[in-house]
C-alpha cells in the first residue's frame, strides 16, 4: 500500500471479456478518460472506497498477451513493471477459459500479486461447460472469483478479495508456468550471463525469458545496458535457439491445460452451441456480408430520420433560440460585439452541439453491437475488402458511419487497436460525404444541372470514395512502407448487453466531447468570424476576402470568382456555411429562390461541377479538425490531413474543369 494509503489497482484482460463493465461496476461516476503518455491509446482511471480503503483502478489495453506486438501491449506490461500495482485483476472470460488464461500466464510471473475474476459464467453454462472456481483456484494458486458482470454477480466478493490480498491476509504462492524442458537449461545460462546487468525495476528471471521470446523492446534494453562480450556470448546463445519461442509458449499452453483439466467439464462432442448457430449466418462470406448491410443500414438509417431531425431541432430552438435572446439583449450593443456573440461564440458552441444526436447513436449503437460480441463478426466481414488500403476489418465500421457526420467517424476509430491502422482510419475519415456536404450538394446540383442533378449527385459521392480508397492505399505505401495492420480477430461468444455500461460509454464519450472539441470549435469559430468582420466590418473589404482574393488565380483555373473561393473557406466551419456565405457575397439576402436565380447564370456548368466536387473533397469542418486532433494528439497529423485535402482537392477540382471544359468545347 501507498503511504497515502491508496491501493492501485491494475484490471487486465482480453478484450471482449467484459472490462468496461467491471470497470464502471467499481468506480460509477469517478472516472477519468484520458490518454497515456505519448499515446493516443485511451487511459481510464477511476476510484472507490471499501471498508474504509481508498482504491486507485486503472484500467490496462485490452490484450491478448505481454509481449512487444503492440503499443497496448508495452502499455500493460510496463505500468505494471514500473509503477507496481498493490493488485492486478486479471479479467477472464469463462466461455473461453483456455485462451484467457494465456495472459495469466504471463501476468504471474510479474511482480505484482495477482487475483483473478472469472467473468460471463453464465455464458459458459449457457455454452454447456461446466467450470469449478475453487478447483481452479486450487491449480492455479491465486485467488479466482466467479462473475457475472453483466447482473452485478460477484462484485462485492472480488473487492473483498482484492482487499484481503492488499492487506495480506491470504496466502499468495502462484503456480508459474515453465519452460519446456529442451530450454531450460538455456534459460538458465542466459539469466547468469545478464544476472549484473538488468536494471530496476525488471524481473531477472522475466528478462531471461523475454530475450528467448525475441522482444524486441527487451532486447533492446538489455543490448544498451549489457557489455559488449557479455552481450556477444547473450547474442550467440539466441542465435543458437532461434525455436527456444516455441518452448516457451508450449509450456505456457502445457500450464494451461493442466490447470483447466481438473476444473472445466465441457460440452458433449458434436454440441452445437448458441454462438455456433448464430456464426453459420455472421459470418458467412455472403449471408454475413448481407446481415452486416442489413444492421449498418438501420444504423444508417436512424442517422438520418432520428439524428438528423434531432440535430435541426436542437439548431432551430436552441441555438435559434439563443441567438434570438442575445441579438435582443445586445441590440443597443456595438455591431461587432453582436456579431462576435451571435456569429463567432454562438455560432461555434452551436455547431457542437447540433453534433450531439449523432455522437449519441453512434455510440450507442456501436456500443450495442460491441457489447453483444457482433461487432467481432463485422470487423472479420469486412476484412478481406480493407486490407486493399492497408485496413483490417474494424475500420469499416467508423467510416461507414461517416455518411452521418464525419466527426463521430474519427472518433469511432477508437475501436481499431492497432496505433497505425487507427491513425490510416483517421486520415480518410474526412473524405465519407457527410450529410453536411450533401446538403450542399442536395440545394446547387439542380440549380446547375437540373433533371441530371441526381445522377450527378451519385458521381460526386462515387468520386470521394474512389479518392478515399486512393489515399488510403499511397499514404499507407508512402507513410507506413505498405505494412499490413496485425489483426488478431477474437470472436467472442454472444451475451446480453450491460445497458448501463453503454449508457455510460454514450455519456463519458458525449461530455469528452463537448469539453475539448468544443473548446477548439469555440476558439476557431471566433478567429474566423473576426477574419470575416475587420478592418471594416464589411465581408467585401474583410480580410477573409483579401485571402480570397490572393487565391483568385487558383479558382480561374476552374472558372470561379473569388466569391466562390471564400464560400468554400467558409466552409471550414460548417459546410453548410458555404450557401451563406454565397447568399451575402452574392446580394441574395440568403433567400434561396433568390440564391438560385443568381447562381444559375453565374458559372458554367463546368465550373459548377468543380465547384461541388472541391466542396466534395475540401478540408474538413472545424469540429472534424479538432476532432482528429483529439484523437490524434499531434499537430503535425492534423495540419498535414488539412493540406493533404486542400491540395487534393484542388487539384482534383481543377482536372474536373479542364476536362469537362474541353469535351463542353
Amino acid at each position: 500500500m501507498t503511504k497515502e494509503g491508496l491501493i492501485t489497482l491494475a484490471l487486465a484482460g482480453q478484450p471482449n471479456v467484459g472490462k468496461s463493465t467491471v470497470f464502471n461496476l467499481l468506480t460509477g461516476m469517478n472516472q477519468h478518460v484520458g490518454n497515456w503518455p505519448g499515446k493516443t491509446i485511451e487511459q481510464k482511471t477511476g476510484t472507490f472506497m471499501y471498508n474504509g480503503t481508498r482504491f486507485k483502478l486503472v484500467d490496462l489495453p485490452g490484450t491478448y498477451s505481454l509481449s512487444a506486438n503492440s503499443p497496448e501491449e508495452v502499455i500493460a506490461r510496463n505500468f505494471i513493471i514500473k509503477e507496481r500495482p498493490d493488485v492486478v485483476v486479471a479479467l477472464l472470460d469463462a466461455a473461453i477459459l483456455e485462451r484467457s488464461l494465456y495472459l495469466v500466464a504471463e501476468l504471474l510471473p510479474l511482480p505484482a500479486p495477482v487475483v483473478i475474476a472469472l467473468n460471463m459464467m453464465d455464458v459458459a453454462e449457457q455454452e454447456g461447460m461446466r467450470i469449478e472456481p475453487h478447483v481452479l483456484e486450487a491449480a492455479l494458486g491465486v485467488p479466482v472469483i466467479p462473475m457475472v458482470a453483466t447482473k452485478n454477480q460477484g462484485v462485492r466478493e472480488l473487492i473483498q478479495a482484492i482487499d484481503d490480498v492488499a492487506h495480506g491476509r491470504v496466502k499468495y504462492h502462484p503456480r508459474l508456468p515453465e519452460i519446456r524442458a529442451d530450454h531450460r537449461a538455456v534459460l538458465e545460462e542466459i539469466e547468469a550471463l545478464i544476472d549484473s546487468y538488468v536494471p530496476e525495476p525488471y524481473p531477472k528471471s522475466w528478462v531471461a525469458l523475454k530475450l528467448l521470446e525475441g522482444d524486441s523492446e527487451i532486447t533492446e534494453m538489455m543490448r544498451a545496458c549489457t557489455p559488449d562480450d557479455v552481450w556477444e556470448q547473450v547474442h550467440a546463445i539466441l542465435m543458437a535457439h532461434e525455436d527456444a519461442i516455441i518452448d516457451v509458449a508450449g509450456g505456457r499452453y502445457d500450464w494451461i491445460r493442466r490447470m483447466v483439466r481438473a476444473a472445466v467439464t465441457r460440452p458433449k462432442a458434436g454440441q452445437i452451441t448458441r454462438t455456433d448457430k448464430l456464426d453459420r449466418w455472421a459470418t458467412h462470406p455472403f449471408w454475413g456480408m448481407f446481415i452486416l448491410a442489413g444492421i449498418l443500414g438501420m444504423v444508417f438509417w436512424l442517422t438520418y430520420t432520428v439524428g438528423a431531425p434531432l440535430q435541426n431541432l436542437l439548431d432551430v430552438y436552441v441555438v435559434g433560440t439563443a441567438a434570438n435572446w442575445m441579438g435582443a439583449l445586445l441590440a443597443s450593443a456595438p455591431t461587432w460585439v453582436r456579431g462576435l456573440v451571435m456569429d463567432g461564440i454562438i455560432g461555434g458552441v452551436g455547431t457542437v452541439i447540433t453534433f450531439l444526436p449523432i455522437l449519441v447513436i453512434f455510440f450507442a449503437t456501436m456500443g450495442l453491437l460491441e457489447d453483444i460480441g457482433y461487432m467481432a463478426r463485422a470487423a472479420y466481414a469486412m476484412d478481406r475488402f480493407m486490407h486493399l488500403m492497408g485496413l483490417h476489418g474494424k475500420s469499416f465500421l467508423p467510416l461507414f458511419l461517416g455518411f452521418g457526420c464525419n466527426v463521430p467517424a474519427i472518433m469511432g476509430a477508437r475501436v481499431i487497436e492497432s496505433q497505425r491502422a487507427r491513425l490510416l482510419t483517421i486520415m480518410i475519415a474526412p473524405l465519407v460525404p457527410c450529410t453536411a456536404r450533401m446538403v450542399v450538394v442536395t440545394f446547387l446540383a439542380p440549380i446547375f444541372f437540373g433533371q441530371a442533378a441526381t445522377l450527378v449527385s451519385w458521381g460526386l459521392i462515387g468520386l470521394s470514395l474512389t479518392v478515399l480508397a486512393v489515399l488510403g492505399i499511397l499514404i499507407n505505401k508512402i507513410a507506413f512502407q505498405g505494412e499490413l495492420a496485425a489483426f488478431i480477430m477474437e470472436l467472442p461468444l454472444y451475451h446480453v448487453p450491460n445497458w448501463r455500461t453503454i449508457a455510460l460509454l454514450v455519456w463519458q464519450r458525449c461530455l469528452a466531447f463537448l469539453k475539448k472539441a468544443g473548446t477548439l470549435i469555440l476558439v476557431m469559430a471566433v478567429i474566423v468570424w473576426a477574419l470575416s468582420y475587420w478592418p471594416g466590418g464589411d465581408v467585401e473589404t474583410s480580410f477573409l476576402a483579401q485571402f480570397g482574393r490572393l487565391l483568385e488565380p487558383v479558382g480561374a483555373l476552374m472558372g470561379m470568382s473569388w466569391r466562390m473561393i471564400v464560400a468554400l473557406l467558409t466552409s471550414f466551419i460548417a459546410k453548410e456555411n458555404s450557401l451563406a456565405t454565397m447568399g451575402v457575397l452574392y446580394g441574395a439576402d440568403n433567400e434561396e429562390t433568390k440564391l438560385a436565380e443568381r447562381l444559375s447564370g453565374t458559372l458554367t456548368p463546368a465550373a459548377a461541377l468543380a465547384f461541388l466536387v472541391v466542396q466534395m473533397l475540401f478540408v474538413p469542418c472545424v469540429a472534424t479538425v479538432a476532432a482528429m486532433w483529439q484523437e490524434t494528439r499531434s499537430v503535425r497529423w492534423t495540419l498535414f490531413n488539412v493540406v493533404l485535402l486542400l491540395v487534393v482537392s484542388f487539384g482534383v477540382g481543377i482536372l474536373v474543369y479542364q476536362v469537362a471544359g474541353w469535351l463542353g468545347g
